[in-house]
């Protein structure tokens, strides 16, 4: 019974988690708890998993805890650590785990839930585990003992506050976060990778490059882009809206809200009702809600008219604000915010379309994650999982076919894609771009997805060659996402040195003295005229501070001007990194930055090298 029950553990490993690492973290969680709990014995422990590159633990506790606490709590882990104590499982009945945590609350909350829940026909198999004096409500996976992890590889990170399910109406707990890894080598390299993290958040950027700011008077998470963030973002813009023009997409505008019973018929509401803002309710038949998707908007201008099988695919594209209501302790500067922009579009078209059309959506987007500069990414598969089948809507013969389509583009573009069940949307499965950054942490970025569902809640369909209705598909796509969110990630990954196609200023022209402050004049007036994003500086300021501050500014080109260069009419070219590339005639780097900037930008390219990588 032992071996089967730590057998049926191990199947809750997420997908790509090393398992041995899992185990650890979890086991470490476990670890700091009792240590918690023996420093605070007044502490209610609740939920503590593992987490990316991390673990935490929630308690319920009269404190938060103090850095001397938390030093105690680390020694404490190391003690047990060192005791090589087994962790043992067993199985018990709701009883009996009643019985075991009958002053907690939470975990009572725990099982009611795990006992309700009836897979064919019984309740969830409950199981706790054991190590040392510490008991705890888990399905698993753990080591063999305690003795499996390094004491000199746990660490504990940071205290924060969390809610209780994540819901704000719920008790605020103190969460405590650590990091576990295999040896002090390991977590001496994690620990790098932090301290870099911090030197590049986005947050801190973000607000050092001028891009964006956010207002206590304006509201949590409703961030203001600053004019170089705004021009930033536009770029971004621009740059995607005119390969979709060239794909054959047309540009739509919607609003900010609509109607609520729009969103009734799409799912949305109530399917989002938790994370949405509250309608707005005008009668008890009329209301309104800030829209959280622009899907439903999209399929009203598709079914203003009717359509013939001749003029499909339709794709239409917009850059939609939506609005999100996340909770405040889970806001994060750009990467979790209340209101958004997705570069969203929506391709009706039938069915005999559907696998060119998801191709090349996901051509699209590996040409975007070219320009960025990301390589290192997975493709994820985004698939319903059976045993949850309440979470979506529609038929299950609609799932089917959406799932083997998908898989059979994702095999003929030889893509190495992996499935992952229970993160489809309620309304079809998806293709999800998995991104690794440059310090090595994973993002969701880009989506493309197929619904066969909404366009049967909407009753959609368009005439065919026989003159009879037919219902087609719809394909939801997205290459940023979230462009806050993406532009948050993209400017971690680069430290804010921006590709020089998308850098908010791509070069600074800066005189030595006022005396060749003319021809800096005319230098700067030509790189305009060429289109550039230029900036002129001509302060009294000795040439290396002014060359100093244009580097602190990420901006990828400085040309410096003097005598030589005013005598020869040329420019003297120098990199962001500090490399001097010496004099050359204007023209002579308009042809070189112009290069540059056309070889980042060429989709089909990049979408090319991308699927190479």
């Amino acid at each position: 019974m032992n071996s089967e029950l730590k057998a049926d553990a191990e199947k809750h490993i997420p997908e790509g988690y090393d398992p041995q690492l899992y185990k650890l973290r979890h086991s470490a969680a476990h670890i700091m708890a009792q240590a918690v709990v023996e420093r605070f014995p007044e502490a209610k422990p609740t939920i503590g998993p593992p987490i990316e590159d991390r673990f935490y633990y929630d308690f319920d506790m009269p404190r938060a805890p103090q850095a001397d606490d938390l030093s105690w709590i680390e020694a404490r882990m190391r003690e047990i650590i060192k005791g090589r104590h087994p962790f043992r499982v067993r199985e018990v009945s709701a009883a009996e785990a009643r019985e075991l945590f009958q002053n907690n609350a939470y975990k009572l909350e725990l099982i009611d839930d795990l006992a309700s829940e009836a897979p064919n026909g019984r309740g969830s198999r409950l199981t706790v585990y054991e190590h040392d004096t510490f008991v705890d409500l888990c399905r698993g996976p753990h080591l063999p003992h305690t003795g499996y992890l390094k004491a000199n590889g746990v660490k504990l990170l940071t205290v924060a506050g969390a809610y209780w399910r994540g819901d704000a109406s719920k008790p605020q707990l103190t969460r405590i976060y650590g990091t576990a890894w295999k040896n002090r080598t390991q977590l001496d390299a994690y620990l790098k990778r932090l301290k870099l993290a911090r030197a590049r958040d986005h947050r801190v950027l973000g607000k050092k490059l001028g891009l964006f700011m956010f207002s206590e008077k304006v509201g949590a998470g409703l961030p203001l882009w600053l004019p170089r963030g705004a021009v930033l973002r536009n770029t971004l813009e621009e740059f995607l809206r005119n390969e979709q023009l060239r794909r054959g997409y047309e540009p739509v505008i919607t609003p900010h809200i609509g109607n609520l019973e729009l969103y009734r018929t799409s799912g949305h509401y109530p399917y989002y009702k938790e994370s949405q803002f509250p309608p707005m309710v005008l009668t008890e038949e009329d209301g309104y809600l800030l829209k959280p998707m622009n899907c439903p908007h999209h399929i009203q201008i598709y079914a203003h008219r009717r359509r013939s099988y001749r003029e499909l695919p339709v794709r239409l594209a917009e850059f939609g604000h939506v609005y999100r209501y996340e909770q405040t302790g889970e806001l994060g500067g750009l990467t979790r915010v209340r209101g958004f922009t997705v570069d969203d579009a929506h391709i009706f078209c039938r069915h005999d379309q559907v696998k060119a059309e998801i191709r090349d959506a996901i051509d699209l987007a590996l040409g975007v994650l070219g320009a960025l500069g990301f390589e290192d990414f997975r493709v994820q598969l985004s698939l319903r999982d059976p045993a949850d089948s309440d979470k979506y809507a529609g038929e299950v013969e609609n799932w089917d076919s959406a799932e083997d389509a998908i898989r059979e583009v994702a095999r003929e573009m030889q893509l190495d894609a992996y499935e992952a069940l229970g993160e489809a949307a309620f309304y079809g499965p998806k293709v999800d771009f998995m991104v690794k950054d440059a310090l090595g942490r994973q993002w969701q970025l880009g989506t493309v997805q197929l619904d066969y569902n909404l366009p049967e809640r909407f009753d959609l369909w368009y005439t065919g060659a026989d003159d009879e209705r037919h219902r087609p598909a719809m394909i939801h796509r997205a290459p940023f996402g979230s462009l806050e969110r993406f532009i948050g990630v993209l400017i971690e990954h680069c430290g804010g040195a921006f590709p020089v196609w998308l850098a908010p200023e791509q070069v600074r022209v800066l005189s030595i003295s006022k005396r060749y402050e003319s021809y800096a004049r005319r230098i700067h007036a030509r790189l305009i005229k060429a289109g550039l994003r230029a900036h002129l500086d001509t302060r009294s300021e000795k040439i290396g501070y002014k060359i100093r501050e244009a580097q602190l500014m990420k901006i990828p080109y400085m040309i410096i001007l003097g005598g030589r260069e005013q005598e020869h009419e040329q420019v003297a070219i120098r990199l962001r990194s500090g490399e001097d590339l010496g004099s050359v005639p204007v023209e002579a780097f308009l042809e070189r930055i112009n290069s540059e900037i056309t070889r980042s930008t060429t989709i089909g390219r990049l979408a090319d090298a991308a699927r190479q990588s």
